[in-house]
């Protein structure tokens, strides 16, 4: 890519991202928000999270060394953290790093 085309990349990035962002609150100004739309922000973060999980653990075999173990920690770590904390960063943070410590330093 040359420098103009990365400029326009992230140029384009960024409107797409502003625009996400903007757009909710200039179509619902003064009004109220429609009921399905507080359902959906009542609902999709825990959707979301749980889609993350099954993605990240798509491709563990529990049948083939290391059994899933370093995921299992890492997994564990995080739920602990959060009941612990409740905090969302808090949690993630300390379940990847757990992860990655594991998996860096696991020799099987």
């Amino acid at each position: 890519m040359t420098f103009t085309q990365q400029i326009l990349t992230v140029a384009i990035l960024v409107l797409a991202t502003a625009s996400t962002r903007f757009v909710p609150f200039l179509i619902f100004r003064g009004k109220t928000t429609p009921r399905y739309i507080q359902y959906l922000s009542q609902v999709l973060p825990a959707a979301v999270f749980g889609m993350l999980v099954v993605y990240c653990l798509r491709n563990v075999h529990v049948m083939t060394a290391p059994f899933g173990i370093p995921e299992a920690i890492g997994v564990l770590v995080t739920a602990l953290l959060h009941l612990w904390k409740r905090q969302m960063m808090v949690s993630i943070l300390g379940g990847t790093l757990t992860y990655m410590l594991i998996v860096q330093n696991l020799t099987i």
